[in-house]
């Protein structure tokens, strides 16, 4: 079986959660022999899994009717906070997802909530619920990665290190990171990422201004390639994950592979997603204690990375290999069964 995998990502900017759960999946998939994988322009394949949702994948997908899959890593509440007069967009942003799920043979939810999404656009495409895999070994914390990490951030070998990574958004949280940073001045606060909506990002002038305003403990560090995040992870001691909306990220999944705590913003998509304890926060002044105590406690700081350890045993990617395999012979099969 050929599997035809496409994103429009490896087009354009590259700093978004999609484009490197793309590479993740083309890299999993070509883990083993069972199968073949060709990406984007390379060949055509015998079923189709797109990891985007733009003219490219209706284009490609013309030629495989009956055999299109698509993993829903966007639903329309992704714009809020995302996009500059996101609610005057929204209407339509529903319209066009709505086609796009339609025009799927298959759909790939990668949490309940997404799921849900899906559903109330009134989509009747079957579904199927299947996370995002973490490639665990590319984010093990070593002392090299760890030196290199501080040595790029510029970060000495003493400093106390919290990290946030994510578009520079509303929808990110990133005004409440500044704010936790300047509640704690003993501590080094670094953000990570950029802008690839550009001037189309929502908030972009008052996140600016906050950036400037900034203590001198925050820094903002800009948009850094894959593979540098490794190390930079390895360069933390801990990670906030301030975001309002989300859907399987993978940023804190990562962050807590490379065997740190992780602190999320209490959601109903991570009650409904994690299968494990996590650390949350419902508001501003949790975030502070829950970091101060991080860095102040030992212990608790090590019962904190024992859940991170914990958490990421669902996002297993040999299982997840496996449920895709099994899903595209499947697709296949009926597709075969109805010509």
């Amino acid at each position: 079986m050929i599997v035809h995998v496409i994103s429009e990502t490896a087009y354009v900017t590259k700093g978004q959660g999609v484009h490197t759960a793309f590479i993740d999946l083309v890299e999993l998939l070509k883990s083993e022999d069972d199968i073949e994988v060709v990406v984007n322009t390379e060949g055509t394949g015998d079923v189709l899994h797109s990891q985007t949702y733009g003219p490219y994948y209706f284009w490609i997908g013309r030629k495989y009717k009956g055999r299109r899959i698509h993993t829903v890593h966007v639903i329309p509440d992704s714009i809020k906070g995302s996009l500059v007069a996101w609610k005057y967009l929204l209407p339509l942003v529903r319209a066009y997802f709505k086609m796009v799920f339609s025009y799927s043979d298959m759909l790939i939810a990668i949490s309940p909530m997404v799921e849900d999404a899906i559903r109330a656009l009134g989509v009747t495409t079957p579904i199927a619920r299947i996370t995002n895999p973490i490639m665990a070994e590319r984010w093990k914390r070593t002392a090299e990665r760890r030196q290199a990490g501080r040595a790029l951030l510029g970060l000495a070998d003493t400093d106390r290190v919290v990290l946030g990574v994510g578009q520079l958004q509303e929808r990110k949280g990133v005004e409440d990171f500044i704010d936790i940073g300047e509640a704690i001045p003993n501590a080094t606060f670094i953000w990570v990422g950029g802008r690839p909506f550009g001037a189309f990002t929502e908030g972009m002038n008052r996140i600016d201004e906050r950036i400037r305003g900034a203590s001198g403990n925050i820094r903002f560090a800009g948009l850094h390639d894959l593979r540098d995040m490794p190390a930079i992870y390895a360069a933390a001691d801990i990670f906030l994950f301030p975001s309002y909306q989300e859907n399987c990220p993978l940023a804190p999944l990562e962050a807590a592979a490379c065997g740190m705590p992780v602190v999320y913003r209490d959601l109903e998509e991570y009650r409904r997603l994690y299968k494990h304890p996590y650390l949350s926060a419902v508001s501003l002044s949790d975030f502070v204690a829950l970091t101060k105590r991080l860095l102040d406690d030992q212990l608790y700081c090590a019962d904190a990375t024992r859940l991170s350890a914990a958490l990421t045993g669902q996002f297993d990617k040999q299982v997840i290999r496996s449920e895709l395999v099994q899903l595209y012979s499947e697709v296949l099969e009926n597709a075969t069964g109805t010509r």
